[in-house]
C-alpha cells in the first residue's frame, strides 16, 4: 500500500489528470450532453465544419442504405483513391484507405487487394453498427485520402499520422502526433499500438514519445527518431483547434487534425472524452494546465489571445 501511495502523491504533485477527475470536473462540468450528438457523429461534424469554413477532407459520398451498394462501384468510378469509414466509428475502428483502384480490384494502404465485392460487404458490415458507438445502424462515409506531409514519412509505417491537441475553454493546451506503426496496423491509434509523441506547443516541435507504457526514442519500424521534428504549419493548427471549441459547444476537447501535403491542416474529428495518454506523451500532467487556464480565462476573449496565452504558457 505504501508504494501506491506514494505514487498517488507524485503524480499529484507532478499535475497529472486521472480518469476520474477528467471524467468529473471537466467533461461532465464543461461539456454538455446534449452536443455530444455533434462529435459522435462523424458526419454531422464534417458538416458543421465545412459551414463555416474549416479545412476538411472532401466528402464523395454517404451511403446510408445496403441498396446503394449495389450502385457502389458505379459511384466510384471517379474515384481512384478514398478513404471509407464509420460516421459514428471510436478508436480508429472500421477505416479502410483504399491507396488505388485496378480494375474490379482495389489496393488498401498495406498493399493488399480486395475484390468489390469485399469492399461492398465492408460497407454493409459499417451500416450494421458493428463499428459505431453502441452498435446502432450507421452511415459508411467515402471521403478524399489523405496524402501526408513527407516531413513526417519516415516516422509512419503504411499510415497516416495525425495530430491531436486537447482544447480546453477554447485555449491549446497540450499537443501531441500519433504516428502508425506496424503493431498498430498503419493506424494513429495509441491503443492499438501507435506511437504518441508531444509536441510543444509554443514551437510546433516534437519531444518525448510513448508506446504502450513504454517510453521510446526511435520508430521501431523505421528506426528514425520520433523527437526533434518540426511539424510545418504549427500555428495553424493551433487556429484550427482553438476554432473548434465554438464549433459543437463544448469546452474540453480533443482535436484530431493531419497535415496533407496539398491543403495543409485538415480538421479530421472530434473527441468529447479524450484520452489521458497524452501526458505520458508530454512527461507533463495536463492538471496544472487545466487549472492554469480556470484561472485566467476570463482575461482571455479571442481565438488569437488564446493562442498567445498558451504558446507562452505551455511550451514544454
Amino acid at each position: 500500500m505504501i508504494p501506491f501511495i506514494k505514487k498517488a502523491l507524485y503524480l499529484k504533485k507532478e499535475g497529472v489528470l486521472g480518469i476520474n477527475n477528467r471524467n468529473l470536473n471537466f467533461i461532465q462540468k464543461y461539456n454538455l450532453r446534449k452536443y455530444y450528438p455533434l462529435v459522435d457523429d462523424k458526419l454531422r461534424t464534417k458538416k458543421i465544419a465545412e459551414k463555416i469554413g474549416l479545412n476538411i477532407p472532401k466528402l464523395y459520398l454517404v451511403v446510408e442504405s445496403e441498396y446503394q451498394t449495389k450502385t457502389l462501384f458505379d459511384d466510384l468510378a471517379d474515384y481512384s483513391d478514398f478513404v471509407i469509414k464509420p460516421s459514428r466509428g471510436f478508436g480508429g475502428g472500421g477505416i479502410l484507405v483504399i491507396t488505388k483502384k485496378i480494375n474490379n480490384m482495389f489496393r488498401k494502404s498495406n498493399g493488399h487487394l480486395i475484390s468489390f465485392d469485399r469492399l461492398s460487404y465492408y460497407v454493409t458490415n459499417i451500416l450494421s453498427g458493428i463499428y459505431s458507438i453502441g452498435g446502432l445502424r450507421d452511415k459508411a462515409m467515402v471521403e478524399y485520402r489523405v496524402r501526408f506531409d513527407p516531413v513526417l514519412e519516415s516516422v509512419s509505417y503504411q499510415g497516416i499520422p495525425d495530430i491531436r491537441i486537447i482544447v480546453f475553454l477554447g485555449v491549446p493546451v497540450m499537443a501531441m502526433v500519433r504516428l502508425p506503426t506496424r503493431n498498430s496496423n498503419g493506424k494513429a491509434n495509441l491503443h492499438q499500438g501507435a506511437i504518441g509523441a508531444g509536441v510543444n506547443i509554443k514551437t510546433g516541435m516534437t519531444l518525448s514519445a510513448v508506446c504502450g507504457k513504454k517510453i521510446v526514442y526511435e520508430h521501431p519500424d523505421t528506426g528514425v527518431c520520433v523527437s526533434g521534428i518540426k511539424i510545418p504549419g504549427w500555428d495553424r493548427f493551433l487556429e484550427l483547434a482553438a476554432r473548434c471549441n465554438d464549433l459543437v459547444g463544448l469546452n474540453y476537447i480533443g482535436v484530431d487534425m493531419v497535415l496533407d501535403r496539398n491543403y495543409g491542416p485538415m480538421l479530421l474529428e472530434l473527441n468529447a472524452r479524450p484520452g489521458l495518454n497524452i501526458q505520458i506523451a508530454n512527461n507533463c500532467g495536463l492538471l496544472s494546465r487545466l487549472k492554469i487556464v480556470q484561472e485566467n480565462i476570463n482575461e482571455l476573449f479571442s481565438s488569437d489571445e488564446k493562442i498567445v496565452f498558451a504558446k507562452k504558457n505551455f511550451g514544454n
